[in-house]
């Protein structure tokens, strides 16, 4: 995977350097780099790792917390001038289809884990690989990072890349994420 274009793009949160990374120029759906144009790499990099949620991210779905902590985490990479980067991998790797599917078994009354088990997937099928290949490029070696995710600090633990520290992000509940932020917390282990 390799940088395949890049453009200055200006955002309620600021500009952003935005790269897109992908195996070949004409890969439809790249991984994205948003880096805070005056990034320092010789630094502590503040860094979220952001796995696409097509509902929340776009159309502000509040049926997670997706979207509010995208632009919680846009606002923290600007002030800090860090790295967000966007991973292709809806629905916790399961795509948007099936993610729609784990909708319909969710309002009959499976919370986010049991949809997608019951689907014939893993609790969370993501995969960080494309982020560290993302960081090795850039040259990062030390982050903070943005994350309630257990599991995203884990992965950095045999990666060379040190998590100086993790920084929460947390959004608040409302009506309809109340039962996936509880499954999070206690079925996925997030710190909540």
């Amino acid at each position: 995977m390799t940088r395949q274009a890049s453009a200055l793009i200006p955002t309620p949160w600021g500009e952003f350097q935005m790269t897109a990374f992908a195996n070949n120029a004409n890969e439809q759906m790249p991984n994205v780099l948003f880096a805070h144009p005056d990034l320092d790499i010789n630094k502590v990099v503040y860094v979220r790792i952001h796995s696409e949620c097509f509902t929340g991210d776009v159309f502000g779905s509040l049926r997670c917390d997706c979207g509010e902590q995208l632009h919680k985490s846009m606002e923290i990479i600007q002030e800090q001038k860090g790295v967000l980067i966007y991973l292709r991998q809806e629905g916790r790797g399961i795509g948007l289809i099936h993610k729609l599917k784990a909708y319909n078994l969710q309002d009959d009354g499976m919370d986010t884990v049991d949809a997608n088990t019951h689907l014939g997937f893993k609790i969370d099928s993501r995969s960080y690989d494309a982020a560290l290949e993302i960081l090795n490029n850039l040259g990062i070696q030390k982050i903070k990072l943005i994350t309630n995710n257990p599991k995203k600090v884990d992965f950095f633990d045999q990666t060379g890349i040190e998590v100086i520290e993790r920084i929460p992000i947390v959004m608040e509940e409302g009506v309809y994420n109340k039962n996936y932020i509880k499954t999070k917390r206690d079925k996925m282990g997030h710190w909540l």
